[in-house]
């Protein structure tokens, strides 16, 4: 696995720490602002790093530059962002199997806390519901990542 100068493993998953971070053109103040992300908690995947910079990518592909401390180590995910129809929903399971019954029914792009992974489906959080969904419905996740709580 390759590693950033940071000595953390690159690419990863991370989490914007606040409702508006600048994502630049450039790692440093003087580059121009080219995005202003407004959710906090979204995941992004850091693919380089330069001095206290973080190249980012986002669920839609884009990419820039944000400060190091606008980022968290919170893992969270988006369910089915590559999903356009809003009817395509993503169950939830009170345990981690298809024939479990559902704790809720969630629509691409709801954000979830991330509690852990065992390299097929995850145990995810939102709001007050708890459950379990397949990994592959997920991104922020890598497919067989496992994610102890």
């Amino acid at each position: 696995m390759r590693t950033g100068p940071s000595g953390l493993p690159l690419p990863r998953f991370v989490s914007l720490k606040s409702d508006r971070i600048n994502l630049r053109g450039g790692p440093g103040q003087d580059y121009q602002v080219e995005w202003i992300y407004n959710r906090e908690g979204l995941p992004v995947e850091i693919v380089a790093e330069y001095d206290n910079w973080r190249r980012i990518r986002d669920s839609e592909g884009d990419e820039g530059w944000v400060f190091h401390s606008l980022l968290s180590g919170r893992r969270t995910a988006l369910i089915t962002p590559w999903i356009r129809d809003k009817e395509t929903r993503a169950e939830l399971h009170r345990s981690a199997s298809n024939t479990a019954k559902p704790t809720a029914i969630l629509e691409p792009n709801v954000l979830v806390d991330v509690r852990e992974c065992d390299g097929s489906w995850c145990r995810v959080r939102v709001q007050d519901v708890e459950g379990w969904i397949e990994q592959e419905r997920l991104w922020g996740v890598y497919p067989g990542e496992t994610i102890r709580p």
